[in-house]
C-alpha cells in the first residue's frame, strides 16, 4: 500500500505560505503547524493573504495540512478564567486552519487533574467543544487526539474519544487524530495487538472518523505513560509494528505526520521517505 500524504511538523517562522513551501521542498505531501505561539492562549490577528497563499501552494503540490492547538489548551480545565480564553483560542485556530485550507485542528483530549471523578472532566470537555463549535460553519474540523496517560488516566482509549464526539451537539464537526506514541505509552497498544484494536475501532465507529495520524516511535515502553517521541525504528514500538498500523486501509489517504526529533543540521526528508516505504 502507498501512503499518499506523509510529512512532518513545520515551523511557521516564514509564515503559513513559507511552511507550505518548506513542505514542498522536502518532498512532504502533508504537514502540521502551530497556527500561533504554542505557549499561550492568545488570539492571533493573522495575515489572510499569507494563509490563502498557503492554501494555494498546498493545492498546487497536492499537500494536506493540519494545525495543532497550543500546549496551554486543556479541554478538561476549561472553567473559571481559563474557559473563555480556551474557547476564543480554539475558534481562532479553526479560523486560521480554514484560511490555510487545512483539514482541521488537532486538540488533545484533555487532562483532568481536579478531584477524583473523571466524569467532571468529561463534562467540561463536552461543554467546551459545544461552545467552540456552536456557530462554526467552516469545513475545518476539531480533531481530538488520544492521550498517553501522562499525569492523568483519561483520553487514552478509542472508546473515550468516540463517546465524547457522540455526546457533543456537533459531532459532524469533530474527527480524531491518532498518535502512535501516545497509544503505545498508554498501554492500549502493546505493539502486537493492532489487529484487535483495529477491529474494535471499526466496530465502534472510531476509524471512520479518523482524520489524521501522528506517526511517532516511543522512547519508553508500552504502559509507561511517558510521552516521549523517538524517530521511526529507534524506539520501543519499532518499524514492523508501525508498518502494520499504517497498512490499515483507513491510513492510505490520511495526513500522516511525523513529530519526531529532527536530525542536527538536516530535515525530516529522509524519515518521510522511510515512512512512505513502511507499509
Amino acid at each position: 500500500m502507498t501512503l499518499k500524504h506523509v510529512g512532518c511538523h513545520i515551523s511557521i517562522k516564514q509564515g503559513y505560505s513559507g511552511a507550505a513551501r518548506t513542505a514542498a521542498a522536502i518532498g512532504a505531501t502533508a504537514f502540521q503547524y502551530f497556527p500561533k505561539n504554542p505557549r499561550g492562549l492568545s488570539v492571533k490577528a493573522f495575515d489572510i493573504q499569507d494563509a490563502a497563499e498557503c492554501a494555494a501552494i498546498c493545492r498546487e503540490y497536492g499537500i494536506r495540512s493540519i494545525a495543532h492547538t497550543t500546549y496551554a489548551t486543556n479541554l478538561a480545565a476549561a472553567y473559571g478564567d481559563v474557559r473563555e480564553a480556551t474557547i476564543r483560542s480554539l475558534r481562532n485556530d479553526l479560523e486560521i486552519a480554514e484560511a490555510c485550507g487545512s483539514d482541521g485542528v488537532v486538540v488533545h483530549f484533555g487532562k483532568w487533574k481536579t478531584g477524583n471523578d473523571p466524569l467532571e472532566g468529561y463534562k467540561l470537555i463536552i461543554a467546551a467543544l459545544n461552545d467552540v463549535l456552536a456557530d462554526w460553519e467552516g469545513s475545518a474540523q476539531l480533531l481530538i487526539e488520544n492521550q498517553a496517560g501522562e499525569g492523568t488516566g483519561i483520553g487514552t482509549t478509542m472508546e473515550e474519544l468516540k463517546s465524547i464526539r457522540e455526546l457533543t451537539a456537533y459531532s459532524e464537526k469533530i474527527g480524531f487524530c491518532l498518535d502512535t506514541c501516545h497509544l503505545f505509552a498508554s498501554g492500549v497498544w502493546n505493539g502486537s495487538n493492532w489487529a484487535e484494536l483495529l477491529a474494535n475501532g471499526r466496530s465502534i465507529g472510531f476509524m471512520e472518523h479518523l482524520k489524521a495520524v501522528h506517526l511517532n516511535d516511543s522512547v519508553y515502553g508500552t504502559g509507561s505513560h511517558r510521552d516521549r517521541h523517538a524517530n521511526i525504528g529507534a524506539g520501543h514500538i519499532g518499524r514492523d509494528s508501525l508498518a502494520e498500523l499504517l497498512r490499515s486501509e483507513e491510513c492510505a489517504e490520511l495526513p500522516i505526520v511525523l513529530e519526531t526529533p529532527v536530525p542536527a543540521n538536516s530535515s525530516h526528508q529522509a524519515e518521510i521517505e522511510l515512512a512512505r516505504k513502511l507499509p
